[in-house]
């Protein structure tokens, strides 16, 4: 009886009750509803509750920044929450000189973000990486996506490819739980993290940072999908939060929106691994019969923690991943 009310316990935090109506509500101001206490009955989320939520939230607000300037931040920092209104992105221009002319130095001090990046990827060269690379056949996934893509439309949500390589990397770590560790500060510890609160690393108008998608390991790809919109949405307005940065325990980085193939991704402590995703290119390749085929290809680049993570369990990993991608029917038999 106590393993069915544990088990019930758990369900019941990992996905809240409330109507389509609420969950509206909840999903227009960024709110997770398993992070808001129900009080209707069997703990049902009622709209007074999510008002209750925000309400509390903006308190919370207000606390963090009387203290926002005497708190260093700590690795990748949060951007500042006293600007209600998040200043533009703006490039530095700069203009073509006469000819003959030799441009002036310029010292710029680093600050912000990039004065906490410093600090956290001085720490993380500290840590011998070792890289493994792959190619993945994509074609099957680009099939499913069109199926997939205007459904995801009709529910309000730009479904790329990205919520099915997240699903896809939390599957395969929970067959290789060693890739979803923490490594404590003595390196003496190897913590296995319960949660898959995967992070995206992302570009903002305040540098590059890397908020999670927190319990991936109980979402489904279209969940995954929204949570996605609304930090991309977030980070797009300089309005991440402490919370969407704290607690990850692996990383992916999509430098193939940008446009590269190959990279050597930098794994951010305490985590030991960290994929790269290069563009999905058009190209040709022999098939099963040598015939020569058309292919949707990617190439995927890890880094991980040699401390503690030896060459053949992240290939291993990475087959899994990968066996996912190309054959994305197979999610379904590990799908919960």
């Amino acid at each position: 009886m106590s393993s069915l009310q544990d088990s019930r316990s758990l369900s019941d935090k990992s996905k809240a009750l409330a109507t389509p109506a609420v969950r509206r509500i909840a999903m227009e101001n960024n709110v997770t509803l398993s992070d808001v206490k129900g009080t209707g009955r069997d703990g049902r989320v009622l709209k007074e509750d999510v008002v209750r939520y925000l309400e509390n939230a903006q308190q919370a607000k207000q606390k963090i920044e009387e203290r926002i300037d005497q708190e260093a931040p700590s690795g990748i920092a949060a951007p500042s929450v006293k600007a209600k209104t998040p200043a533009p992105f703006q490039k530095k221009i700069f203009q073509p000189l006469e000819a003959g002319k030799v441009p002036a130095d310029v010292v710029e001090p680093l600050k912000g973000i990039q004065k906490a990046m410093v600090k956290t990827m001085t720490a993380a060269l500290m840590i011998p990486h070792f890289g493994y690379c792959d190619e993945i056949d994509l074609t099957n996934l680009v099939h499913l996506r069109k199926q997939l893509k205007d459904l995801a439309k009709s529910r309000g949500i730009n479904f790329s490819y990205m919520p099915i390589f997240i699903k896809a990397a939390s599957l395969a770590l929970t067959q290789f739980p060693i890739l979803n560790a923490h490594v404590d500060d003595k390196v003496e510890n190897l913590i296995y993290k319960g949660s898959h609160n995967i992070g995206i690393a992302v570009d903002t108008p305040n540098g590059l940072l890397v908020p999670n998608i927190k319990n991936v390991q109980l979402k489904s790809c279209f969940d995954i999908a929204t949570e996605l919109s609304a930090l991309q949405e977030r980070a797009g307005r300089n309005q991440l939060t402490p919370t969407d940065l704290k607690d990850g325990t692996f990383s992916l980085s999509n430098i193939g929106s940008i446009g590269g193939t190959y990279a050597k991704p930098v794994i951010l402590p305490p985590t030991v691994a960290i994929g790269a995703l290069g563009k999905i290119q058009v190209l040709p390749r022999f098939g099963d019969h040598d015939q020569v085929v058309k292919c949707h290809l990617m190439q995927i680049s890890w880094s991980a923690d040699h401390r503690v993570i030896d060459g053949a369990t992240m290939a291993r990993f990475s087959n899994l991943w990968k066996s996912y991608l190309e054959n994305p029917s197979m999610m379904l038999l590990d799908m919960k």
